[in-house]
């Protein structure tokens, strides 16, 4: 090849690197304009809890890691390939079907900025690798206890109020020891209730004026052991989320939970009916995507 050939190549393969890397540029200009949106996706992991937040300026809070692979199946659909890091993860109860996605997470080399946790205990073997793998990649943790906010966007005051638990729940059962959580922006809020049982939505009421919340997350995927027609009321949402697998073992949701919706007008959503439920809002106004 002739030198002025050599020349012209080489002016080529610089001008297609800059169009390329414009491209790019601009791809994640589009993919990242959130406006003033903030996303909540109840991921469809299965029998298992998994919930998706990212605030209009980026920050992300994953709230619970569903049972498996599931999660990073689920969070392709939400979160661009060149993402490879979380603000912080949560997990509302150390059973598996609520952290061992975390497992996988971690081991696909995402980094996370910090874990919250309830401090119930458990003992099973996948809970102490989770626990090793937190330790060994250096992430800092903290008890979720009530009083604590998760700033979310500040500019926007989007946040994560923590409600329960208030204490040391060290000893408890792991479902009564669940966290509860209410994500607020503006006018619109969301009650994330994790396998919280009817003894903490009765003490829940007798301890806040306002649970109020357009959106509920029922506590224990649907179980007859939450939701209770009190708190419903109290609650007053317009729509349940219901996080459970297909025809699983346990009968989630039961049909006692699914006739207190009725009776109190709520509109009930499925995860292994409708797949990952996405809820945008303004702030406002709440809209409901449903990706299979």
């Amino acid at each position: 090849m002739k030198k002025y050939d050599v020349i012209i190549a080489l002016k080529v393969v610089s001008m297609l690197a800059v169009l390329i890397s414009t491209a790019f540029v601009w791809y994640v200009v589009f993919a990242e304009g959130r406006g003033s949106i903030l996303k909540v996706a109840f991921l469809n992991v299965g029998q298992g809890d998994a919930i998706f937040i990212e605030a209009p300026n980026g920050n992300t809070v994953i709230i619970d890691g569903g049972p498996d692979r599931s999660l990073l199946r689920e969070l392709s659909k939400e979160v661009p390939f060149y993402k490879h890091s979380f603000g912080a993860i949560m997990v509302t109860n150390p059973d598996a079907d609520h952290f061992a996605g975390f497992i996988d997470l971690l081991e696909s080399n995402y980094s996370v900025g910090e874990l919250l946790e309830p401090g119930t205990i458990s003992k099973s073997a996948t809970y102490r690798r989770f626990e090793q793998m937190v330790n060994e990649r250096h992430i800092p943790k903290m008890l979720a206890r009530k009083g604590t906010k998760i700033i979310l966007d500040q500019k926007r005051n989007i946040y994560i109020d923590i409600l329960f638990p208030d204490r040391d729940v060290s000893s408890w059962k792991t479902n009564d020891g669940s966290v509860v959580a209410k994500l607020i922006y503006k006018n619109t809020a969301v009650m994330l209730q994790g396998d919280s049982t009817s003894k903490i939505e009765k003490y829940l009421l007798s301890q806040h004026d306002d649970v109020k919340a357009q959106i509920l997350k029922l506590g224990h995927h649907g179980s007859k052991t939450s939701t209770t027609k009190e708190y419903v009321k109290a609650v007053s949402p317009e729509i349940a989320i219901i996080s459970a697998g297909l025809n699983n073992h346990y009968g989630f949701p039961h049909k006692q939970t699914m006739e207190t919706l009725v009776k109190n007008n709520v509109k009930p959503l499925i995860t292994f009916e409708l797949g990952t439920i996405e809820e945008k809002t303004d702030g406002h106004f709440w809209q409901s995507i449903f990706l299979k």
